[in-house]
């Protein structure tokens, strides 16, 4: 299974990759999507090779726990003197599903002005992959990324797995950008992955066409 160890490996190793890499895009699930954990889904793609894929769903809300609970979960003060602002701010982000493999593991999503050197992965500019508890210490100090997203869980497929599910007419994929993948609003997120490839959701069918 794909890790964030598994990714840092690759990078280094400069692996074969498949073309085109769908590596820093965003993959949208078509209206069709049969698989319900990624109904509606917005993937952001932080790896895809010729060993497979991994992505983080980005528009996914975790019912189940808010950001101060995972917090309190973890033990994680805020800083002392701050912790009126800073429980305002961290009252008010979002702890999503980022997929349905390993989800009680946590992943962030962030700016790049935030780096650690052996436990920070680089994916497209400005944008980075951070999985150590440290990141969210940082976030609830107020001294963390200025832009983040963290994640329970990820998505991934095993090589070939990906291509086939989009040949079949499950995905369509656009170019990624902060604004998109840091948008606060959830559930405008779909739409506006659609609307940057000029699709209206309402019109695509569930068969793929084949000329």
């Amino acid at each position: 299974r794909f890790t964030l160890m598994l990714l840092l490996k690759r990078k280094r190793a400069r692996s074969r990759t498949v073309t085109p890499s769908l590596e820093g895009q965003l993959l949208i699930a078509m209206p069709s999507m049969s698989d319900k954990r990624f109904a509606r889904s917005v993937i952001y793609m932080c790896a895809h090779s010729s060993r497979g894929a991994m992505g983080l769903i980005i528009n996914q809300r975790a019912d189940h726990i808010s950001f101060t609970e995972l917090l309190d979960h973890l033990q994680i003060a805020t800083k002392p003197g701050r912790s009126r602002k800073t429980k305002k701010e961290t009252a008010s982000n979002h702890v999503l599903v980022g997929g349905p493999v390993e989800q009680a593991r946590g992943f962030v999503l962030h700016s790049a002005d935030y780096i650690t050197e052996t436990s920070t992965l680089a994916i497209d500019e400005g944008i980075c992959l951070t999985a150590t508890v440290d990141i969210v210490r940082a976030i609830a100090r107020g001294v963390g990324p200025k832009r983040s997203l963290l994640a329970l869980g990820y998505a991934s497929w095993s090589p070939g797995q990906l291509e086939s599910e989009i040949q079949a007419n499950g995905w369509l994929n656009c170019a990624a950008d902060p604004d998109l993948i840091f948008e606060p609003d959830l559930g405008l997120k779909y739409k506006l992955a659609m609307g940057r490839i000029g699709v209206n959701p309402g019109f695509l069918v569930s068969e793929a066409g084949h000329a």
